[in-house]
Parts: structure tokens; sequence; C-alpha cells
């Protein structure tokens, strides 16, 4: 959604890396003004953590859950939207369709993201992760789609409900067959714009 229009609600700043709990949050929604975040969640019964969610420019998430915290992949800006700003806000219409199609975007992502934790294939859920981490976050560079940030075989793990282990094979793999590059901690995919686009309505259907 346009930024533009939750200007006035109270900003964030987070450094890359930093991590923020339910506690540090009053606001019910939140909208990703720059940059990039992911809602990690602890396994209950476990130390094993899964992404719930992942959020770019524009992005309309809920704040973090009880058993969930906020994490900055780069240096972001959160606009807070307090209970009083969304009564405010929902007064408009446009708004207010600008609000629910940023809440539906970001439920569309979740059931993609749960839908590919089916697949057995871990090659393959490591490979779907990758086209639509490109598709939501990737920027256009000579060598296809650069991935320009932190993208660590742990996080894509949470990602995708893999074992590091088996993701750091599926990378070598995808690698192998061509399909991505990596650079140090971020990744490029070898794909246009165009194949990119048609990738995502084969993966949808």
């Amino acid at each position: 959604m346009n930024v533009e229009v939750v200007k006035d609600a109270a900003k964030l700043e987070l450094p890359a890396g930093t991590t923020v709990r339910p506690a540090d949050f009053t606001a019910v929604l939140l909208v990703v003004e720059e940059g990039l975040v992911i809602l990690r969640a602890t396994i209950p019964g476990t130390t094993r953590r899964t992404v719930t969610c992942h959020a770019g420019t524009g992005a309309v998430v809920l704040p973090p859950a009880d058993d969930e915290t906020l994490v900055a992949l780069g240096d972001t800006v959160v606009r807070c939207i307090s209970k009083t700003d969304r009564d405010r806000l929902l007064q408009d219409p446009d708004i207010a369709a600008a609000l629910l199609d940023g809440l539906g975007d970001t439920l569309r992502q979740k059931h993609v993201s749960i839908a590919n934790m089916g697949r057995l294939n871990h090659v393959d859920r490591v490979r779907v992760k990758l086209i639509e981490l490109a598709r939501e976050h990737g920027r256009v560079g000579k060598e296809g789609i650069r991935l320009d940030f932190p993208l660590t075989h742990d996080l894509l793990g949470e990602m995708t409900g893999s074992a590091r282990e088996t993701v750091t094979r599926a990378l070598d793999e995808l690698q192998r067959e061509g399909f991505v590059d990596r650079h140090g901690r971020t990744y490029s995919l070898h794909m246009s714009p165009d194949e990119l686009a048609v990738t995502e309505i084969t993966l949808r259907h």
C-alpha cells in the first residue's frame, strides 16, 4: 500500500538485525515504510523456529504474537498503527480498502508458504521459496533477480520447514543446475522478470 497514508503514525526505526518482542508494541497493525522484516515463531516444546511471514516496503502485517518476534533483515522503518489511528484511517473508504488489500496480500503469502511446506522434495521447497522472495523482494540485475538481504541457510530452513543441512544440499543442487548463484549471504536467481511472472502463474495453478 501507499505508505504516505500512514505517515502520521508512530515511526519505529530498526537497524539491520534488530529483534523486537511483542511487549514492545502497542500497535494493532504495522506498515513497513521501507526495508524488510520477518516474523519468527518458536515451535512450542522445541528449540526449532519458523518464519511465519516476511514483509517488505508497503506491506501490512499484524504485530508479533506472544510466541513471535519481529526481526529486521535490513535497515527498516515501520509505522505503528494504534487503535486510534486505525479507527481514524478506516473512516476513509480508500484507505480502508488499501489496508484490507494489504492484509489480504499478507494472508495470501502465508497460504503460499504453508502449501510449499507440504512439498516432499526439499529442493522444490527451496526453489519455490527463492522464487517467492524474488517476486516480492528481488531487484533486477544484469545476472537475473538479486536478493540483496542476508539469507542464511538457517533462515531458509526456517522459511521452508527444512533442516539447515537439507537446505545446504538443496542450494548446492540448485547452483549446479544454474538456477541460482550465491554471493556471500545473498543470492541471484537466473531468471528474467518475465520468466518470474510466468513461474508465479505456474506455481499458483
